[in-house]
């Protein structure tokens, strides 16, 4: 390992750093004890920033699959989980672009139909409402309102994760909630 990819003491001990230079050495059970580490992390990324459950298990293994190809070029100089985030993030982005291709050759009734189910749910699953609010942000302010309110990160970490400066970020969340009252203002009554 050159001396620019060597992490500092600091993140020295750290434990994903462990993991990730005994696999660099060619022990592929520190990267099984990555995935059992960071497994839940990464499903509920999936869920939260696409909503849909179905595909969960095929995107996050899409994650871990990418993540066993790629991790060898970890350069040591972010937290894994920065890099995992990136990796998921991306990987959301691709089911994104997939999903958008496919619904050009959908049916147009069944598209009708399913918006019609999906007001009637909105209706009486309040959970799902909020869902499908935080859906309607544009990806740049779903995220880092993910990231905060539901993962709990701080705004440096945000930051980190994202590559922004932490006042874009908290900019950015602002903007976020902002939006979402307006969207879930016609249901105030029901949250």
């Amino acid at each position: 390992m050159s001396e620019n990819n060597k992490p500092d003491n600091r993140l020295n001990r750290d434990e994903d750093f462990k993991l990730i230079e005994k696999f660099m050495t060619g022990d592929e059970s520190a990267f099984t004890a990555l995935v059992a580490k960071h497994k839940d992390k990464v499903r509920n990324l999936i869920y939260l920033t696409l909503g849909d459950v179905d595909y969960i298990d095929d995107i996050s293994q899409d994650v871990f699959i990418s993540a066993f190809h790629n991790l060898k070029e970890f350069r040591f100089q972010s937290k894994f989980t920065t890099w995992l985030y990136r990796v998921t993030i991306n990987k959301c982005r691709d089911y994104l672009r997939k999903k958008k291709v496919r619904s050009i050759f959908a049916p147009i009734s069944d598209h009708e139909h399913h918006l019609s189910t999906t007001f009637k749910a909105e209706n009486t699953d309040l959970p799902k409402l909020v869902r499908n609010a935080i859906d309607k942000l544009p990806e740049k302010l779903r995220i880092p309102l993910i990231y905060r309110d539901i993962d709990g990160l701080s705004y440096k970490e945000i930051a980190g994760k994202l590559n922004c400066e932490v006042g874009t970020i908290k900019s950015r969340i602002f903007r976020a909630r902002e939006n979402l009252k307006i969207i879930l203002e016609p249901y105030r009554k029901e949250l």
